[in-house]
């Protein structure tokens, strides 16, 4: 047999049918119905067409490649130069910094803080939720620098030597004191070995260089057991001074010009989160300015905390829309049993599920993000705000794990290998749960802000009541929340930070999506005799409206 027959024989028995094409040069915006319509019903419309380019942007085959590349080629620990001096850098893939870029000039990091307007809270929400669909790990920085902002206000003379930097839209990868930079990024390092969740236990002491007082330089001494992204320009920390729990900035570099004294001792083998780097630090007489008085580190962090929930839920949403697209795409175009994916009541059943889930997600975070826009001035959304936004970040990202992995096995095992972006998303998925706090982290949150501040309770029912009478099983849901809220039992608060996020998620496609949508939404998460896994509707929903709606 001659060369020529045995290629030919050879490329009829690798011919490739029954495979989706790629999903890209898409835009990931546009094909959002829900997250469209919510743009301009809370608030940010002005930013529809910027969006729409930012959707097209992120979509392209280039763009989405960034992600896989960061990924693949994680962050690589340099402790120490070829002639043995001390250095303590990470060395980032090109992809990473071109994701970073991507979102730096986007405005991700300060959007509402450069550019403040009504609806800008909303806007630089959408653009998150969108991004972190291409690439979860660099929003990690994206994050704690946007969420900086509300501290270092805390500390006006502080940030007046960071401000111009910190409202850029260029992102400066050069490891350099950051006065010296087109833009900076900010990272957060609360956590220790000792204490994990439980701050006032942290053991890193803060001794004034000089005069100690707010706006002051301090030495801080001692270790974090998690330093997220250590190549930022600066770290938000708390520390222990003689006051009690201070809060800190400390830079990457002194105020003399050389590196301050941050030691990376290693980088966390992780889970997820592969292409973003964190670190376990030493601090061995570090220098970093105290923001307010010694002793209130807890009440001056609490707003870069609140900022980074809402990012939380906002990813977690994203994530579940990036696996949800993924799996819709899939299902059109992937035939078995003489029929496609899509045209299986079954696998429609799944899908409708699945879509009602991350819509609700959407809404519900669209809508909290407009309540950062009203801000201090409207005391109603401010406190709405305070017990929305931990309720929203507790319940979304935990519905994201299991949503996202129902969404990698309608690929079957297509989704199981890493071509199919299904396992990155998957791995990321955990992540926002045990950010900053864990789910019973959350829930005692919870419950301290409803004894602490009773009205935070009067204004969340007041929002769900809004839709009472229209459905007789919400009615009925809402007056056993009623009942368990009372107790404010710690035993009971899961279940009541679970019953108060759906009856949100509830009141807000009720309100505001087609009734196909809040009818089997109800029908299935209030009403009752729902499963747990996804796919067990009952039949009355409307598969053709729903799945129309979703892509």
């Amino acid at each position: 047999m001659v060369a020529s027959e045995r290629f030919a024989l050879s490329s009829e028995t690798h011919s490739v049918t029954n495979q989706p094409p790629v999903l890209q040069d898409y835009n990931l915006y546009c094909r959002d119905r829900a997250l469209a319509e919510s743009i301009k019903r809370e608030g940010a419309g002005w930013a529809d067409e910027n969006l729409q380019a930012f959707g097209q942007l992120i979509g392209r085959e280039e763009t989405i490649k960034l992600g896989y590349l960061a990924n693949e080629n994680t962050p690589i620990l340099k402790t120490h130069d070829r002639f043995g001096h001390r250095i303590d850098e990470v060395e980032f893939h090109p992809a990473w910094h071109d994701l970073l870029s991507l979102s730096v000039e986007n405005r991700l990091t300060n959007l509402p803080w450069a550019e403040p307007r009504a609806g800008a809270h909303v806007a630089r929400a959408a653009l998150m939720y969108l991004m972190v669909q291409i690439e979860a790990g660099h929003m990690c920085p994206v994050s704690m620098t946007f969420s900086c902002v509300p501290v270092l206000r805390k500390q006006p003379d502080v940030l007046a030597g960071f401000e111009s930097t910190l409202m850029s839209n260029q992102y400066d990868r050069r490891f350099i004191p950051a006065n010296q930079k087109r833009g900076m990024l900010v990272g957060m390092s609360m956590t220790e070995k000792q204490g994990g969740s439980d701050v006032r236990a942290n053991t890193t002491q803060a001794r004034p260089v000089q005069t100690g007082g707010p706006g002051q330089l301090y030495e801080l001494t001692g270790h974090k057991w998690f330093c997220s992204h250590p190549m930022s320009d600066a770290f938000v920390m708390l520390a222990q001074a003689q006051g009690g729990l201070s809060c800190f900035l400390v830079p990457r570099f002194s105020v003399s010009g050389e590196p301050n004294q941050i030691r990376l001792q290693r980088l966390k083998s992780k889970l997820g989160n592969k292409s973003n780097a964190s670190a376990e630090i030493e601090l061995d007489g570090a220098h970093g300015w105290l923001i307010n008085e010694e002793g209130r580190g807890v009440s001056t962090i609490i707003e870069m905390v609140s900022h980074t929930r809402l990012d939380c839920a906002l990813s977690s949403a994203g994530l579940m829309r990036q696996a949800f697209t993924q799996a819709l795409h899939h299902t059109q175009y992937r035939s078995a049993f003489k029929k496609r994916l899509i045209e299986h009541d079954l696998m429609r059943n799944v899908l409708c599920d699945l879509a009602l889930e991350s819509e609700a997600a959407t809404v519900l975070t669209m809508r909290l993000a407009r309540a950062y826009d009203a801000g201090a001035s409207d005391k109603r959304e401010d406190l709405f705000r305070r017990i929305a936004t931990a309720v929203a970040k507790y319940w979304i990202c935990k519905r994201a794990p299991g949503h996202v992995y129902e969404c990698l096995e309608t690929l079957g095992g297509n989704g199981y290998v890493e071509e199919s972006m299904m396992p990155r998303l998957y791995r990321e998925a955990p992540v926002n749960s045990v950010w900053e706090g864990s789910g019973n982290v959350i829930c005692l949150d919870v419950l301290r802000a409803l004894s602490n501040e009773p009205e935070t309770a009067t204004v969340l029912l007041d929002e769900i009541k809004q839709v009472k009478g229209q459905y007789r099983e919400l009615d009925g849901l809402i007056a056993q929340t009623e009942t368990i809220l009372r107790r404010k039992s710690e035993c009971e608060a899961r279940q009541l930070v679970e019953q108060l996020a759906v009856l949100l998620q509830a009141k807000l496609l009720a309100e505001s999506s087609p009734g196909f949508i809040s009818d089997a939404f109800i029908d299935s998460r209030v009403k009752g005799g729902w499963g747990r896994t996804f796919g067990t509707l009952t039949s009355a929903f409307d598969a053709d409206a729903i799945l129309q709606r979703a892509f």
